[in-house]
């Protein structure tokens, strides 16, 4: 499993998934999160600004994704 590391306290869903490098903009966060493809901790999200924090997990095209704090 993958980690993407933040030094906030949250990050939003659509932001994580440019940072894991899943999409190449915001516009295509957008439509995979509304169209349902994208799991947060084992639950369809279709919120772009879902708040991720620490021990959360995104799945999305059979790629997972770990939130860790610095």
């Amino acid at each position: 499993m993958e980690e993407v590391r933040i030094r906030d306290d949250y990050i939003r869903l659509g932001q994580a998934l440019k940072l894991a490098g899943l999409v190449g903009s915001g516009v295509d966060a957008k439509i995979v999160i509304q169209d349902g493809q994208v799991r947060v901790n084992g639950q369809v999200e279709t919120q772009r600004g879902k708040k991720l924090v620490a021990g959360d997990q995104v799945e999305f095209e059979g790629n997972t994704f770990e939130i860790m704090r610095d």
